[in-house]
């Protein structure tokens, strides 16, 4: 098995000697890349987290009822739980009604993961958390939470947008596999709108979203000795409305060559010569339907923010 250092350089071998050359968002989170992505939730023209907040403060009974109303105990197993801001609203309401519950977060930051765990052992010290760290197909895989009890698993934050459309079929697979019948989904989704909007939130004016595509170059050159001169590439999203998809690049702004030593790889670049770093798709609520019909989820409820930016989806997953 690989450690999460040899998958790095595997991974950005493989895309940096690809035809069209890319890297993998999921490697923007080290603990400079977090602490990046807490700002962003914060900025003005960054929606998303505002939209998701509102609508699980306003919905938390509805989305939890049929859990409180079986007075059973049961598996709460959050996707990409990152600092679990959000996702505190349910463990609170939880907690206070006495409901008995284990969480476990996934993530593939051992440092957000532990940073979680130590807040929630401060704020609610008898709730019973367990991390799981790693890539949501090694959890879907291994299933390590308890198989006897009913489980409902959280993907928040417009996550499977982050996949490009093949990788995101195949994901909502493995979620469905790794539920059974009756047990449910909570999925966060960004929805199409004003494309000055979406885009806004990619390309912020104090420069943030810019730092966190780049901090990507800073990590290789600490991590896999690299001597990239991140001021030679420049951060470029653009926003399709026909395909719902928002990529984001980074510009390499002239003719250059950069040296990966862990990796013994040299890397050419032209001038002008993109890199692909992240995609984030908006959808309609057609679209979702779709979604959920085709791999077995029967939408309980779509939960809209007041403006009807974003939705947290809620599925049961059904015999199909």
């Amino acid at each position: 098995m690989h450690t999460p250092n040899q998958d790095f350089a595997q991974d950005v071998k493989e895309g940096l000697t690809a035809p069209h050359k890319y890297l993998s968002s999921k490697y923007f989170y080290d603990a400079k890349g977090d602490a990046l992505f807490q700002q962003i939730m914060g900025l003005p023209e960054y929606y998303l987290t505002r939209a998701e907040f509102a609508i699980l403060d306003q919905h938390k009974h509805d989305i939890l009822q049929t859990f409180i109303a079986r007075n059973e105990p049961f598996n709460l197993i959050e996707m990409g739980a990152g600092d679990g801001l959000k996702t505190r609203i349910l463990l609170r309401y939880l907690y206070e009604h006495e409901v008995s519950f284990t969480y476990y977060p996934v993530d593939i930051s051992l440092n957000v993961l532990q940073q979680l765990k130590s807040t929630l052992q401060q704020e609610l010290p008898s709730l019973a958390v367990m991390p799981i760290q790693g890539t949501y197909d090694t959890a879907l895989a291994e299933k390590n939470w308890e198989k006897d009890k009913l489980s409902l698993m959280l993907f928040l934050g417009s996550n499977l947008g982050n996949f490009l459309e093949g990788e995101a079929t195949g994901l909502l697979s493995k979620l469905s596999q790794a539920l059974r019948p009756g047990e449910k989904l909570l999925a966060g989704f960004d929805l199409k709108k004003d494309p000055e909007i979406v885009l806004n939130a990619y390309n912020d004016s104090q420069g943030v979203t810019r730092d966190f595509n780049l901090n990507l170059l800073h990590r290789i050159n600490r991590e896999l000795r690299g001597n990239f001169d991140v001021g030679g590439f420049k951060h470029w999203p653009v926003y399709d409305p026909m395909s719902g998809e928002c990529k984001s690049y980074l510009i390499s702004m002239k003719k250059q060559s950069v040296r990966i030593e862990q990796i013994n790889l040299t890397v050419h670049f032209e001038r002008y010569e993109p890199v692909f770093t992240e995609v984030s798709k908006k959808y309609s609520l057609a679209e979702l339907k779709e979604y959920a019909s085709f791999h077995g989820f029967e939408i309980q409820a779509n939960y809209v923010d007041e403006q009807g930016y974003f939705t947290d989806s809620l599925w049961t997953r059904t015999h199909g």
